[in-house]
């Protein structure tokens, strides 16, 4: 367990800020994995009290506070309803649910762990990140940068009509991930993501090309590179995230046939105008897909 000499609850960004120029002081979130370490900080500066707890959704994106548990953004109904339930697949395996009531969006996005699901599930969306001093850039961007003293203020992810798809492989229920893999398409483009490589979550854009699903999947997993620790090596985890992606590529297509279905099937009797005629009742309708398991 660490020490530190002084506690501080800011009553604004800046103060924040000022206080996390010195080195020996640490932005604290839910402080999950920063209590399992040792030694002695400075000053813990909480940022619990500037309103960054919640998630925001108007029609053009969701704006996601940095103090925002993982917890909501598992049950957040507007969140995996637009996204085919990603964040709740992305996070119902991290630890359990007192876990992800004290684990922040802030913490797993700033630390850019490389076991982190929420890295590469977000990666996928339209993600960017809203820095206090470094304004707002790519998520892509930011994971790629090395770690300054600025302060991650919010996640926001634009609702650009994407369709997107996640799935891990743990050697356990509720153990860091062995492989993590993210796929989203938007128009003629795949985004790949693919994290606990063991390295951290990267992304990746390709075109969608006329070859097979499993041609695509194949090179996409080839833009990675992966090694060895004491869950798996690095050719288990290349043979994984091939298949991975193979499958989640299957489900978008599965996704867009079924849309396309649903937008050809004549309206049901019961939503038509008009009245209700005894001994007409409407064909029962097809309930919606079930998420599919991988």
């Amino acid at each position: 367990m660490f020490r530190a000499k002084e506690y501080k609850k800011v009553e604004s960004l800046e103060e924040a800020y000022e206080l996390n120029q010195k080195r020996s002081n640490v932005l604290v979130g839910g402080m999950m994995w920063l209590k399992m370490g040792r030694g002695q900080k400075g000053t813990l500066i909480d940022l619990s009290g500037l309103g960054l707890d919640q998630i925001q959704e108007d029609d053009k994106e969701f704006r996601i506070g940095c103090m925002c548990s993982l917890r909501k953004l598992e049950t957040h109904k507007g969140l995996n309803e637009y996204f085919d339930n990603i964040f709740r697949e992305c996070t119902r395996h991290i630890v359990g649910t007192q876990f992800r009531n004290g684990a922040t969006v802030g913490g797993s996005i700033f630390g850019r762990f490389g076991f982190s699901d929420i890295l590469a599930c977000m990666l996928v969306t339209d993600a960017w990140v809203e820095l206090y001093k470094g304004g707002t850039i790519p998520l892509a961007e930011f994971a790629a940068r090395a770690y300054d003293r600025d302060i991650l203020v919010r996640v926001i992810i634009r609702k650009d009509g994407r369709k997107a798809a996640y799935i891990t492989q743990r050697n356990s229920r509720t153990d860091f991930p062995v492989i993590a893999c993210g796929v989203a398409r938007k128009d003629g483009t795949y985004y790949f993501s693919v994290g606990a490589r063991p390295a951290k979550a990267a992304l990746v854009v390709r075109p969608v090309t006329g070859e097979s699903l499993a041609e695509q999947a194949r090179k996409a997993a080839e833009a990675y590179n992966y090694g060895d620790n004491m869950r798996a090596g690095g050719e288990y985890r290349r043979h994984l995230a091939q298949v991975y992606i193979r499958r989640l590529l299957e489900r978008l297509e599965q996704t867009d046939h079924k849309a396309g279905e649903d937008a050809g099937r004549p309206e049901p009797e019961s939503q038509k105008s008009g009245p209700w005629v005894a001994g007409q009742e409407p064909e029962a309708g097809r309930s919606g897909p079930a998420q599919e398991g991988v």
